[in-house]
Order: C-alpha cells, then structure tokens, then sequence
C-alpha cells in the first residue's frame, strides 16, 4: 500500500481519488471517472480471482475500455498482485515511509521514448514464430 499510494501521488491521484479507490463505496465515488471506477473494479476482480467467473464484471468494465486497455489494465493488476504476493510472503517490510516517499520525486516518464521504445519493438517482431524442436515435443514442452 505504501508504495502504491506513492506511485499513485507520483501519477497525479489526488488524496480524494486515493480514498475513494480503498474504500468499499469506490462506484459511487465522485472523485473517479468511470473509466477510473472500472479499473478498479477490474483490479479488484482480478485481485479476487473472481474476474473469470464475472461476465457481468467483464461487460461493465469492456464497455469502458478497449482490448488493449483492458489487456493492459489485467496484466498491470497481476504484477503488482504477484509483487505483493512475493513481498508478504517473504516477510519483506517495506521500506521506511522517507524512502518510500523518493518514489513521488522518481516517476517521469518520457512520452517520446516510451513510443520509441514500442516502435522498436514492432519493428522487430517477428513474422512468424519458430516451431517448438523435437527435444521440447518429446518433453511434453
């Protein structure tokens, strides 16, 4: 929560915004869009496991999102559902709040390389993808 409350002032969410995502009453919110109530509504499903079993869930939050978004918002739920996993489960404390709150002042991203960046990679994909070899069909791979 520390460090997702600092990343989240980093990207612009107000206090108001804030309190509303950790609340239990974040659809009636004011303070979130709702394309912002979605997300988390999807985050929490996902979170929950409960997002496979939720069509109505998953129809709510598609109308709000395209399937990028929505690819995008899934994978972002579930890294930071398994960072959080690893930390908790290791008994990693989190830092203290002075380093913690670093992250405010660390988060910028550049635009231009992050387009860069992707371009790059779309360039480069490829255009077909190689068969699986023998040695990894024969292990069941």
């Amino acid at each position: 929560m520390a460090h997702n409350t600092a990343l989240g002032q980093a990207a612009g969410i107000t206090d108001e915004q804030h309190e509303a995502i950790v609340s239990d009453d974040y659809m009636s919110s004011p303070h979130l869009s709702s394309r912002e109530k979605a997300a988390v509504l999807w985050a929490e499903h996902v979170t929950k496991n409960t997002a496979r079993s939720r069509d109505d869930v998953y129809e709510q939050v598609s109308k709000e999102f395209t399937e990028t978004e929505l690819i995008e918002v899934t994978m972002m739920s579930c890294w930071f559902n398994s960072w959080n996993r690893f930390m908790d489960s290791l008994h990693i404390p989190v830092e203290e709040q002075s380093e913690v709150n670093k992250i405010k002042k660390s988060i910028h991203l550049d635009p231009n390389k992050v387009k860069n960046y992707l371009q790059e990679m779309i360039d480069n994909w490829p255009d077909k993808f190689p068969e699986p070899d023998e040695q990894a069909l024969s292990n069941g791979n």
